[in-house]
Parts: C-alpha cells; structure tokens; sequence
C-alpha cells in the first residue's frame, strides 16, 4: 500500500506541477487540452480545475495510506475504482493529444491508473 500511496503522491504532484507551469506561462498552454485552446483564458480555468481535482487526489491518497479505515473500506474501494475509470478514459484521450500529452501527459495519467488501481484492489 506504501508504493501505490507514493505512486498516487507522485501522480498528483506532477499534474500540480504541469497546470502551474501553465499558469505561470512556462509552458505553453497549446501543448495541453489536445491544443483546443485558442488562448491563454480559455485554458486558464481548465488548469484551475485540474489542480483543485489533484489536491482533492492528493488529500484522498494521503487518508487511504494513512487512516486504516475499516470502517469506510467499501466507500475507499469505490472511490479507488471511479478514479482507475477516469484516469484510464484520461490516459486514452492522452494518446490522441499533443506530443507532450503523449510523450509526458500519458505516462503521468498511467502511474495514477496504477496507484489507484493498487488502492483499490490492495488489503491493508
């Protein structure tokens, strides 16, 4: 659980780090969001998102590897498994996308399919 609980760390610290380049105008933004954006504003509340989304994933991989909560195991296990869904829907839309979304975007997407997926199947 401590590797998938690392792994999950991992993950979300660097969608933080990807979106906040992007906000700071480090990286540019059409090398994201498939390269639909037509302007920095347009992507600018997708990058907000996609960081409050990662600091929720954060805070949620944080009380699953610490807190043995036996008594929400099913509420964990479910949640694990909405997130090995939506990550996997996101790895595939990465592999469509920009260079970076298929060269960087898609490995980062497969080490959260990963860790959440150990959470989810892993006993304690």
């Amino acid at each position: 659980m401590k590797t998938a609980v690392f792994m999950g760390i991992i993950f979300y610290s660097l969608t933080i780090l990807i979106h906040f380049l992007i906000i700071s105008k480090s990286m540019p933004f059409t090398w994201v969001n498939g390269g639909r954006s037509e302007s920095f504003a347009e992507q600018l509340p997708i990058s907000v998102i996609n960081i409050v989304i990662s600091i929720i994933g954060v805070v949620f991989t944080l009380i699953v590897g610490r807190i043995k909560l036996y008594k929400y195991k099913r509420g964990i296990t479910v949640i694990c498994w909405f997130f090995v869904v939506l990550w996997s829907f996101g790895f595939i839309q990465q592999l469509f996308g920009t260079p970076f979304e298929k060269m960087v975007c898609s490995l980062v997407l497969l080490i959260g399919v990963i860790s959440n997926l150990r959470m989810a199947i892993e006993k304690k």
